[in-house]
């Protein structure tokens, strides 16, 4: 199998044998090849196989050398893996049949009925809940990605969510102007718009919306559903758009006149509202109206992030055409708010979206700590915020624009990644919203995976408890023993009975995610000795590799230097290597205090390790 560097495959090219089952000769036919197109990730090989049963009627079988992956987002050839060769040498399709049969029907619907039950608190919880989307402009003009958002925005409105869409326009504007012989033109966040980027920007908006509202207007099939009575109801969906947002001309900074660029003045919440009440889709635009009845060209994430802050949202979520990685190239899956404005803080010297952010929530004397000046520079580059105002200001039923811009040429170069992304989400939390998603849609059911299982597949930002280190209470047992019964069945660890872990809870530490245990870990301390013990050390199996047992262990140490101990020991058969690899070291058992010697099953031939604390341990 060929692999690309994008880990989708596209496409195989490749040529049938017929193979004759009674003398195993097999006759490849050099005139004729098949395609088969395929979107999947490559850890999909069965459902690949089985596909390429399907199309080959199970008569024939493929070579390594017959084959052909074209990466999806180039025709180029890749280079085929050993791994994937000794996969492929002479495997004859048709017994991929037998791969297919073997998943019965009965565990199909086992698997469903799992998956439905576990997204079960997170439907009933998000119900009656408003969330607004913001649709980068690159996902917006890529059908590919646009067509199953807009069927999964779909099914999160019948599940009972209002939902409030703003997508992004800004690279049709682009390609407008560009077409018509015109460059487009930024000053930090905002663009420039003359008269050719407001006709551009208009057109776009008009297009986009219409195209959107059309695709979401779409219902089910109608033979799937006749089985289950009257269809009618199920054609029901409204997309309801309008002169939601007032905006003020930005007019001229540092010297940089804007022409018909607009910033948010007001955003009217309870027209919207009550449109999400009666059961619609509110659709807004980058196109805001003034007092002197102009269109105005604003800032798409500004009036977002406004739109968020204003109906005091229970998400903002940001569709991108990536994911949010860190320096070693690895997913964020999760910020908090402290660690998010740290982050963008310290960036704030080299980022101008970072230092806009800055000056919005600091204070003079923390702007000029950071050598920004009062007149709004930093780096050179003349940016000002959008921020007007304090957090929640309102004008009667309507709340004033309180938003944050961010795009231009930063944005585009991606020169710090999906900073400004983040920037937007930290600003948000900062103003009311709790969380916020950032996700990758060249994911296929992105926004179903975030919302409806537990980790999900992006980065999300929260200014409330998601996750959380803390101590142990008597509530978390059936959470601790859950997690620690398949080590126990494995051997790693011992078994301990539920009397038992009752009696030791005070003992433990336990991090929680969204409602669940997801690692633990006791501390047994021997004050004579000044030294105590680490047992049951666990991290659930999807957590791992995340840094999840490391921050565990830290959180450890921290405790028992608080308590005054020196050192710290454990008892281990398995896991050895990952606790030397953090300081600690073989002992003899002698090492260890004489009352937990007592106490040692010699059969279980463990090994003894021992750290010792030092007081840079913070």
């Amino acid at each position: 199998m060929l692999r690309c560097p994008c880990s989708v495959f596209s496409g195989f090219d490749f040529k049938i044998g017929v193979r004759n089952r009674n003398s195993g000769t097999e006759k490849f036919d050099s005139h004729r090849s098949y395609r088969l197109q395929l979107s999947l990730h490559d850890d999909r090989r069965q459902l690949i196989s089985s596909q390429l049963f399907r199309v080959t009627n199970g008569i024939g079988s493929i070579r390594a050398r017959d084959l052909k992956l074209n990466c999806c987002r180039s025709s180029v050839p890749r280079r085929q893996t050993e791994r994937d060769d000794d996969w492929l040498k002479t495997r004859d399709v048709s017994e991929e049949s037998d791969d297919e049969e073997s998943l019965k029907e009965d565990d199909k619907e086992a698997l469903f009925v799992q998956w439905f039950r576990g997204a079960w608190p997170y439907i009933q919880g998000y119900r009656s809940c408003t969330f607004v989307l913001v649709i980068s402009g690159e996902v917006v003009a890529d059908r590919s990605k646009i067509d199953g958002i807009l069927q999964d925005i779909l099914l999160l409105h019948g599940l009972g969510i209002k939902l409030v869409i703003i997508p992004g326009t800004h690279v049709q504007i682009d390609e407008l102007l560009i077409a018509r012989g015109h460059q487009p033109r930024h000053a930090g966040a905002y663009r420039i718009t003359d008269a050719e980027a407001l006709g551009a920007s208009m057109e776009a908006a008009g297009r986009v919306r219409l195209a959107l509202e059309a695709r979401l207007s779409r219902g089910p099939s109608i033979p799937i559903l006749r089985r289950h009575g009257d269809t009618d109801r199920w054609h029901e969906v409204s997309v309801a758009s309008g002169n939601f947002l007032a905006a003020k001309r930005r007019g001229v900074v540092n010297g940089i006149d804007f022409g018909a660029t607009g910033e948010v003045k007001r955003i009217d919440t309870m027209r919207i509202k009550e449109r999400l009440d009666s059961n619609s889709i509110v659709m807004l635009t980058n196109l805001g109206y003034s007092s002197t009845g102009e269109v105005l060209n604003c800032n798409t994430y500004e009036v977002a992030t406004a739109c968020a802050v204003a109906l005091q949202a229970d998400k903002m979520i940001c569709l991108l055409d990536g994911p949010l990685l860190d320096d070693d190239c690895r997913l964020v899956r999760f910020m908090t708010l402290h660690e998010a404005d740290k982050l963008i803080r310290e960036r704030a010297g080299e980022s101008p979206v970072a230092a806009d952010y800055v000056k919005a929530v600091a204070g003079q004397a923390y702007i000029q700590s950071l050598g920004l000046n009062g007149n709004g520079r930093a780096g050179g580059l003349g940016i000002r915020t959008s921020y007007d105002g304090p957090p929640g200001s309102r004008n009667g039923n309507k709340a004033v624009g309180t938003g944050f811009a961010i795009g231009g040429e930063e944005r585009k170069s991606r020169l710090h990644g999906y900073l400004s992304e983040l920037t937007a989400a930290v600003f948000v939390c900062r103003n009311g919203v709790r969380r916020v998603h950032i996700l990758d849609s060249s994911i296929q059911g992105a926004l179903l995976l975030e919302l409806y299982t537990r980790d999900g597949i992006g980065t999300m930002v929260s200014s409330d408890s998601y996750e959380g280190t803390r101590a142990a209470v008597f509530g978390d047992v059936y959470g601790i023993m859950e997690l620690l019964r398949p080590l126990e069945e494995s051997g790693i660890l011992v078994n301990r009975p539920r009397k038992q872990l009752e009696e030791e809870v005070p003992n433990y530490t336990v991090v929680e995610r969204d409602g669940s245990i997801i690692a633990c870990a006791a501390l047994f301390p021997f004050e004579a000795e000044r030294c105590a013990e680490v047992a049951a050390f666990a991290v659930a199996p999807e957590c791992r590799g995340n840094g999840q047992g490391d921050s565990l262990l830290a959180y450890i140490e921290k405790k028992a230097m608080r308590m005054g101990l020196d050192k710290l020991f454990l008892l281990t058969t398995r896991t050895a290597d990952w606790f030397v690899h953090r300081g600690f070291s073989e002992c003899t058992v002698e090492s260890l205090p004489e009352e937990r010697r007592k106490r040692i099953n010699f059969a279980r031939g463990a090994k003894y390790y021992v750290k010792h604390l030092t007081k840079d341990v913070t």
